[in-house]
């Protein structure tokens, strides 16, 4: 049977910086319109949600139809919204020096998954691995914070990530 299944990661300010088609079901380009607005329409519902909860897989939080839509939130979601900061922040201590310290820099970021499957665990163990390599590339010094990710290693262990669980 042919899986629905369309990952997207959402920055900041509700910004999109990936995204990708991930089921076994034929690709149509009015199907990912559909998909696009489905899981925009969730993300009230997931920022409502994410304040009242310490966990970070949110499970299903919306449906339409037959879809299901799965969020997974970054440890950030429990930071006040005006505290996202810049990679390297000055701090001056006791003796008037100057040095940088990384600062929390992917407050916010959701993954969502719309999906027809049944298998939480496989959902969950699929957002556990993908934030792991969403760390990898968020660490890389030339990653810019909040821009798109582009890079064709990522998009290829996502889509082998969500061959295996989804």
């Amino acid at each position: 049977m042919a899986s629905t299944a369309c990952f997207v990661i959402v920055s900041k300010n509700d910004i999109p910086i990936y995204e990708a088609e991930v089921g076994s079901a034929p690709k149509k380009e009015d199907l990912a319109y559909q998909h696009q607005f489905i899981l925009h329409a969730a993300l009230d519902v997931v920022q409502d949600l994410a304040w009242t909860t310490n966990a970070m897989f949110l499970k299903s939080v919306d449906r339409f139809n037959d879809l299901v839509v799965s969020v997974y939130v970054t440890a950030g979601h429990i930071l006040s919204k005006s505290s996202f900061s810049p990679l390297l922040q000055p701090r001056v201590d006791s003796h008037g020096s100057i040095s940088f310290c990384y600062q929390c820099c992917n407050a916010n970021t959701i993954f969502m998954l719309l999906h027809d499957s049944r298998s939480e665990d496989g959902i969950k163990s699929f957002f556990q691995e993908v934030h792991e390599l969403y760390i990898k590339i968020f660490l890389n010094p030339l990653y810019l914070p909040g821009s798109r990710i582009t890079s064709s290693h990522f998009d290829t262990k996502v889509r082998a990530l969500a061959r295996k669980y989804l």
